[in-house]
């Protein structure tokens, strides 16, 4: 492949990558999050989970066959993460604002989004805390998927880009 080629395909999957993520964040501050929290939020939150986990049994099969694996696992990652990490900022956003008290704080969608992603990152500066039973148990239940993502799926992906690189022929890739 030529260097002007192997530079489109690079920056085709990068732009997909980096879209999908802005694309993402954008309906989660279009979308109309006023519902409140309860039976709908759990189950939205649920089939959330479930959507991304479909996605991500997707993208193993589709970076196991591209061209392309190693760019493709970044695109992968460009859509499942920001999904995931959107899908509890979300139900955050929400418990907040149907039990201001949930939180140490009342949560803004930002807010919401940053103490998710802290979450997220193990890193906790503690601005934000969940004040309730129902906050903590839902924290909870975003670190324990947090340690999957970070184990189980990274490590279907990463494999799928070994598989992948294994069925072709020996060449350099960008």
């Amino acid at each position: 492949m030529g260097g002007g080629s192997g530079r489109m395909v690079v920056m085709g999957h990068l732009l997909r990558a980096v879209g999908s993520g802005v694309v993402l964040t954008g309906l989660y501050y279009v979308a109309p999050l006023d519902y409140g929290f309860g039976v709908v939020a759990v189950a939205a939150l649920a089939g959330g989970l479930l959507l991304f986990g479909c996605l991500v049994v997707w993208q193993v099969k589709a970076i196991a066959r591209s061209a392309h694996p190693r760019l493709r696992v970044v695109e992968a990652l460009g859509t499942a993460i920001p999904l995931f990490l959107l899908l509890f900022s979300a139900t955050y956003f929400l418990l907040s604002r149907g039990l201001p008290v949930a939180f140490t704080e009342p949560l803004t969608r930002t807010d919401a989004l940053y103490f998710t992603v802290t979450v997220f990152a193990t890193v906790g500066f503690g601005d934000i805390a969940p004040a309730t039973g129902t906050a903590r148990a839902l924290v909870t239940g975003q670190m324990v998927a947090d340690l999957v993502v970070v184990g189980i799926v990274a490590k279907a992906l990463f494999g799928a880009v070994e598989t992948g690189l294994s069925r072709q022929p020996e060449r350099s890739e960008p």
